[in-house]
């Protein structure tokens, strides 16, 4: 894996010590510092602060190394959920309706693809959701025979926010990420993933890899679970960069995100991008529809917000499209939140997820933490 580099700011990570467990970090004049202590065992503390950014410049700490010294990395939340939104972007809106309309076949996607896909992404791409022009547009689609439960949720008044994986089993940077062995048409999703705790308050951001698998999903909408949370199907990471005077929500609207796949085995290169400027709905509005009084989240959350993304390049056949294959090489990088890369294989042959949060918690109180 390539060195990490993070920009100055204020970081908060976790990482793996041997023979000692999970440690909380932050980053200090190029060096990882393990903050981890009874005041704050867990990210999750560390979120719920009046003013974390303050809290993680004066903590006393262990220094561990500079930041490239091979750390073995984790995802930088632990008792957060990891919430997702879907289909908040024009551009990937439109293969969400592709891929329902192939019922999963990336052979029919192609012809689908021409016949109604630029139509439908220039109609869409300026209305905002939920507003009177958005509900005329749906009236049109439908009469068109051209609507579809996708355009509800990218272009209607409810966003779609879904369960991407389960408490502590999100991976890191450098880890293996996995597909799920049914499926033969998937591909990585760049996102910026938002750090929410108990009060709905956004505390920072890092990037994501929301895996996907594209036959699953556009077989049936109900089989969102199937196709999102798998085995190592979740990479956050490096690090969580805190808001301060120098990033800020609104730093957030303007990021860029590069993805880079390198195929092991035929040598394919596939490289996209993501710009949060064409996201469809506010990231604070996509927080405000996951919590509030209608759903509490006391550990708070981390929230997907989303890809322009879509790979329709093809990678063995023509009108194939693009899917993994065991042992691509994922890079996903922002200049202000550094880079996650991952190696994907199968999520039945990645390592198998046993640290849940019983043991955590009995990990915890080992180290006299809680």
């Amino acid at each position: 894996m390539a060195q990490i580099e993070l920009p100055e700011g204020s970081w908060l990570g976790r990482v793996e010590r041997a023979g000692i467990g999970p440690a909380i970090v932050t980053l200090r004049d190029g060096s990882l510092v393990d903050v981890t202590c009874r005041a704050a065992p867990t990210v999750r503390d560390i979120l719920e602060m009046d003013d974390p950014v303050a809290w993680l410049s004066t903590a006393e700490g262990e220094t561990i190394g500079p930041l490239d010294a091979g750390h073995s990395w984790l995802a930088p939340c632990d008792l957060q959920a990891v919430k997702a939104c879907g289909v908040t972007f024009a551009g990937s809106m439109v293969e969400r309706v592709i891929e329902e309309q192939a019922a999963g076949d990336p052979d029919r996607a192609a012809e689908i693809r021409n016949r109604i896909g630029a139509r439908i992404g220039d109609s869409l791409s300026n209305i905002t959701p939920g507003s009177t022009e958005a509900a005329e547009v749906k009236a049109a689609l439908i009469e068109e025979g051209l609507w579809s439960q996708y355009l509800e949720v990218g272009i209607g008044p409810d966003a779609e926010v879904f369960s991407k994986a389960q408490v502590l089993s999100a991976v890191g940077h450098g880890a293996d990420i996995g597909l799920h062995p049914i499926s033969t048409w998937n591909n990585p999703e760049p996102e910026v993933v938002l750090a929410v705790n108990s009060r709905g308050e956004i505390r920072g951001a890092t990037l994501g890899n929301d895996v996907n698998l594209r036959d699953v999903e556009g077989r049936s909408a109900l089989l969102l679970s199937k196709a999102k949370d798998n085995n190592a199907s979740c990479a956050l990471g490096p690090m969580i960069r805190l808001f301060d005077d120098g990033f800020t929500l609104d730093t957030v609207r303007g990021l860029e995100l590069d993805l880079t796949v390198t195929g092991k085995a035929d040598g394919f290169t596939l490289n996209g991008h993501s710009s949060m400027r064409e996201i469809s709905r506010k990231p604070e509005d996509l927080v405000a529809q996951t919590i509030g009084r209608h759903h509490q989240y006391p550990d708070g959350f981390m929230l997907f917000l989303g890809t322009l993304f879509a790979p329709t390049q093809d990678r063995d056949t023509p009108g194939g499209g693009f899917t993994h294959k065991i042992g691509d090489r994922v890079t996903i990088a922002c200049p202000e939140l550094g880079r996650l890369e991952n190696r994907v294989r199968l999520s039945t042959d990645c390592p198998e997820w046993t640290f849940g949060i019983r043991v955590f918690m009995a990990n915890l109180a080992e180290r006299g933490l809680i």
